[in-house]
């Protein structure tokens, strides 16, 4: 049995969660979901980073501690995960203590090392990203809220890693994903990597977990959440849990904390004589009209709004079907409806609402025997076959949206074969070849809804209790003639475009 270990960055509570926090959530759910259908033993973690200044000053303008703020808003993911049916393994939140035990133990550890030092600095600071940032950096006018800041503070030898780090990089291909963001990495390791600034004094931001080697002081909000990553699956705490999990097989992130992941990470790491990840992947963000889901701009989409009105696979099924991983995807309600109405209720909706109306009409609802297969149906069989095996590449090799459109194809071959066959039209000549027709079309319902389960759990367990055959492997054949079909609602009602 093979393992999965695929991770989500953990979200800062500094506000509500949104779409762009539910999409990464879901890409690993939906991830995971086929990985365990394919047998393999899955972790999923995901969880809430609660330190750093960001979480304190967002505390600051509720009137509460960073504490009570954190207690408040950690249900609210934790709640919507539950709504969209996320089946995580764990979930951390950094305030607890198993994790920041193990922070302690990092620091002590590369501390010993020789890879933290103190000096004093003085530069800018940039509050909304949480660290210091060059003269370069502060002349673009790209950061908010800086200002200029001398202090001493603890130092860790990153740029001692850089020359590793590059090296590794070129001799890993898969590492960084997509292409284009791994050569970005390479670009950014081109120019003389800095050490980092791994502590704040508690006299200017007290809200963190404190050095162990000096009260002083508290660590830097990056060093750490990233290591949850190590923490949940026991470093320093289950040797034999750790050896089972560590690598982890893909850290799924946005591209926005690609430098925090695939440098300061690596670097960590590499001073902790540990492996490094097999992927760091980056996604795209989610666009409002072309422009970056932001709350200081009011664009954020809540996706509890989309769920109470067309269900959580609908939006499950639409976040994966629009993004290609590694770009960016422009949501709007155009496109939702386009692509509800298009794939689910057009599509997979009328397949079944065909298979299983002409069932019921013909057949008294029962499965009909289909009989030997004519050269048509043995096509529709091959395809159905070799579905299993083409999504299973495509999943592993981080193509959820190619995936998922293969299986789309397939349930349009479906639906263009029942027109060509026109089973209603046979049921009055040759009864033989329309019962034929009907279980080719039903099994291959079958076997597209297995496929599509990870991305929709909840209405594809509706469709295979219809269809009688909630544990039947995806193979040809296990739909078996004689079950009853189970009456059903329009799956998938069709949104009226004049009523948006």
């Amino acid at each position: 049995m093979s393992k999965f270990f695929v991770t989500t960055p953990i979200y800062y509570v500094n506000d509500a969660p949104h779409i762009g926090h539910a999409y990464t959530t879901i890409l690993a759910d939906v991830l995971s979901r086929y990985h365990r259908t394919a047998g393999d033993e899955v972790f999923f973690l995901t969880g809430l980073d609660e330190h750093g200044q960001k979480v304190k000053q967002a505390a600051e303008k509720r009137g509460m501690t960073p504490q009570a703020h954190s207690d408040d808003l950690a249900p609210r993911f934790i709640n919507l995960w539950k709504t969209l049916d996320i089946q995580y393994d764990d979930f951390i939140r950094t305030t607890q203590e198993r994790h920041k035990k193990i922070v302690q133990l990092v620091l002590q550890q590369v501390n010993e090392r020789g890879d933290i030092y103190t000096d004093e600095y003085e530069g800018w600071y940039s509050v909304a990203e949480e660290r210091f940032i060059t003269d370069a950096e502060y002349g673009s006018g790209q950061f908010r809220d800086v200002k200029k800041i001398k202090e001493k503070n603890y130092f860790f030898k990153m740029s001692k890693y850089q020359q590793k780090l590059i090296d590794y990089i070129q001799a890993h291909p898969d590492f960084i994903r997509p292409e284009h963001r791994k050569n970005e990495m390479l670009g950014f390791l081109r120019q003389p990597l800095g050490d980092l600034c791994i502590s704040r004094p508690k006299a200017r931001m007290d809200w963190g977990i404190e050095i162990p080697f000096d009260r002083d002081y508290v660590t830097y909000v990056w060093f750490d959440a990233l290591v949850n990553y190590i923490s949940v699956p026991g470093y320093g705490s289950d040797e034999k849990k750790f050896k089972k999990w560590w690598p982890a097989d893909v850290h799924l992130i946005g591209k926005d904390i690609l430098t925090t992941h695939c440098v300061y990470w690596t670097t960590m790491l590499f001073s902790l004589g540990l492996e490094l990840p097999n992927t760091i992947f980056a996604h795209g963000w989610w666009l409002i009209g072309e422009t970056k889901m932001s709350k200081s701009l009011g664009n954020v989409v809540n996706p509890l709004d989309l769920i109470e009105t067309y269900g959580v696979d609908a939006v499950r099924f639409y976040l994966m079907r629009e993004m290609v991983l590694g770009l960016d995807a422009n949501f709007t309600p155009d496109s939702f409806v386009k692509c509800y109405n298009s794939d689910l209720a057009n599509d997979y909706g009328n397949l079944l609402n065909r298979v299983s109306g002409l069932i019921h009409k013909n057949h008294d609802g029962m499965v009909p025997e289909p009989g030997p297969l004519a050269p048509v149906e043995e096509i529709i069989k091959t395809q159905a076959d070799e579905l299993p095996r083409r999504v299973k590449d495509l999943i592993n090799g981080f193509k959820v949206q190619e995936a998922v459109s293969l299986i789309m194809v397939f349930v349009q071959t479906l639906n263009k074969y029942m027109e060509s066959q026109a089973p209603w039209k046979l049921a009055k000549t040759d009864m033989k070849a329309a019962n034929r027709v009907l279980y080719t079309a039903a099994e291959g319902l079958r076997i597209a809804t297995i496929m599509l389960a990870p991305v929709m759990p909840e209405k594809t367990a509706e469709v295979l209790d219809i269809l009688g055959a909630k544990d039947a492997p995806p193979v040809w054949g296990k739909l078996m003639p004689g079950l009853v079909l189970r009456p059903h609602s329009p799956l998938f009602p069709r949104i009226e475009v004049e009523k948006t």
